[in-house]
């Protein structure tokens, strides 16, 4: 199902393969269909369903999707569900008009409504997740179809249940919420069920097969859905670690860089998943490829090691790596963890030997101390060292911070990719620069969302600070003339280009807003630089 065979699609030869569409696909060979300003409207709202790619062609995320892209259009397109894409750099009201702030973004249509694209970047899992989307969140089947269906995907669900049922109305519930990941299917009777809740689930790995005894509501079936949906232990990757981050239980990775590796720890890993299966998963992680991602548990890249993190919490607990890695460390550590015991581990830069600057350098082990003091009002900033918004911030920032100094507001700023932000904390960094402002004596974040510029800083100051603190500020020629700029009308294309351009680029390390779920805090492993996850 990975790879399927390419099949020429010649210019408008679309249009007589798909109802409906009449966009036309770039290339000889490509099944992709292309959308632009002219087609758009006629093509996209005709459709029951149709995936829309928004990009840009020096986008580095785009280019790794494109191949995965194009083998999962020629798969879909045997089943009549169109794929196509938009050029950002050309179409730039179009993707206005979609609300695309980074590339790649991916929007599944349903006659012309939208919903975001939430599932995989591999050409199986885009095939599986607009197959799922095709079907009702819950299908109904008959005795002759069953088996078929049951084999229909890697994990189907299937109820055995009368249409007055209790129990069936729990598992309509339940396939709409899990629609986009599993497949949900109901028949009446059948001769291969004979278990008394009439619920089974059937998977292409593990055991094959997994029935849910007694009677159910809907929180203990999807209880059941989750625990038995996942492999025991499988490789992560970037098809799977969504799945793992939704289950909400612990999440132990095993680096391994060689088969050896694998071979050397499989058997008694393996065992103590089985054991702990539904307390926490376990998964295995390629080294060589997404080595990075140890940072992210503070773990050192030196193979084999092994990590686990709460993935609802963001807490790390990495196995010391001073001491050679068994399996008995490994279900030491993971006991811990569940029993509370543990401690966790917080990634911190040195605590700065002078802090007397206009902006307070925060890190993990003063946080605390300087944000969560509640005499103050606090600012804060959270960015990454390579982010060219932050960068362009600094000076700004800096010159906020003077204004404040030595007054009870704190104009303060933290690398986020450099230090953990405390597990009780309300929020996750979602792209950088995040602002931030707690009031004192409150524990509640309010986002900072107005521009950045001193004057609409103070104003926001003004307006949410309990300290007073009265600031006379001249007006500011560089920013004035800046925003003159940007409002005239004689704009031109190739500076928004560069504009998006170097955003992008900033994203492409971040993997843009709508894609990260944070540097550190629940990382998500699209933020490795090896290969991404």
């Amino acid at each position: 199902m990975r790879l399927s065979s390419a099949i020429a699609l010649v210019g408008l030869a679309a249009t007589s393969l798909f109802a409906g569409v009449n966009a036309e696909a770039e290339g000889e060979n490509s099944d992709v269909l292309v959308l632009t300003e002219k087609n758009f409207a006629a093509t996209v709202p005709a459709e029951k369903l149709i995936l829309v790619e928004f990009y840009a062609p020096w986008c580095g995320h785009c280019k790794a999707l494109a191949p995965e892209y194009e083998i999962a259009a020629t798969e879909l397109k045997e089943h009549g569900i169109p794929i196509a894409k938009v050029d950002c750099t050309v179409e730039t009201d179009l993707c206005q008009e979609h609300g695309v702030q980074g590339y790649p973004t991916l929007k599944v249509f349903k006659d012309g409504v939208y919903t975001d694209y939430t599932g995989p970047r591999k050409a199986d899992g885009i095939v599986s997740y607009l197959k799922k989307q095709s079907l009702p969140a819950l299908s109904e089947i008959t005795a002759e179809s069953f088996q078929d269906f049951a084999k229909s995907d890697r994990v189907v669900v299937i109820g055995v249940l009368p249409k007055d049922s209790r129990r069936r109305e729990a598992l309509d519930r339940v396939a709409n919420l899990l629609r986009n990941e599993y497949v949900f299917g109901v028949v009446e009777e059948s001769e291969d069920i004979k278990e008394p809740s009439g619920i089974v689930l059937f998977k292409q790995f593990d055991e094959g097969k997994n029935v849910l005894e007694g009677d159910f509501d809907e929180d203990s079936l999807v209880d059941f859905v989750r625990e038995h949906g996942t492999p025991l232990m499988d490789e992560i990757g970037p098809d799977n670690y969504a799945h793992y981050m939704d289950s909400g239980l612990p999440l132990g990775y095993l680096f391994i860089s060689s088969p050896e590796h694998k071979e050397k720890y499989r058997v008694e890993v393996e065992a103590l998943a089985k054991e702990l299966k539904g307390k926490m998963n376990f998964v295995y992680i390629d080294a060589e490829k997404f080595g990075a991602h140890a940072d992210n548990l503070n773990l050192k890249e030196s193979w084999p090691a092994f990590g686990i993190q709460n993935v609802q919490t963001g807490t790390k607990f990495p196995l010391d790596q001073e001491t050679d890695l068994t399996a008995e460390r490994i279900r030491e550590l993971a006991e811990k963890v569940l029993d509370g015991s543990a401690e966790p581990s917080i990634k911190s830069e040195a605590v700065p030997e002078t802090n007397d600057g206009p902006v307070k350098v925060v890190v993990a082990s003063t946080y605390n101390d300087i944000v969560e003091d509640d005499s103050k009002d606090v600012l804060i900033e959270f960015y990454a060292p390579w982010c060219g918004h932050c960068k362009n911030l600094a000076p700004i920032y800096e010159e906020v911070g003077e204004l404040y100094k030595g007054s009870d507001i704190v104009v303060a700023k933290m690398d986020a990719t450099a230090n953990d932000l405390p597990a009780h904390l309300p929020f996750d960094v979602q792209g950088f620069p995040t602002i931030k402002f707690r009031k004192a004596g409150s524990s509640e974040y309010v986002d900072y969302e107005g521009e950045r510029t001193k004057a609409a800083f103070v104003e926001f100051l003004d307006a949410n600070a309990v300290n007073k603190f009265k600031v006379e500020i001249a007006e500011d020629k560089t920013e004035a003339k800046t925003e003159a700029k940007t409002e005239t009308k004689t704009e031109t294309k190739t500076e928004d280009k560069t504009e998006a351009k170097t955003e992008a680029k900033t994203e492409d390390k971040t993997e843009d807003k709508t894609e990260d779920k944070t540097e550190d805090k629940t990382v998500s492993a699209d933020d490795i630089e090896h290969d991404e996850l």
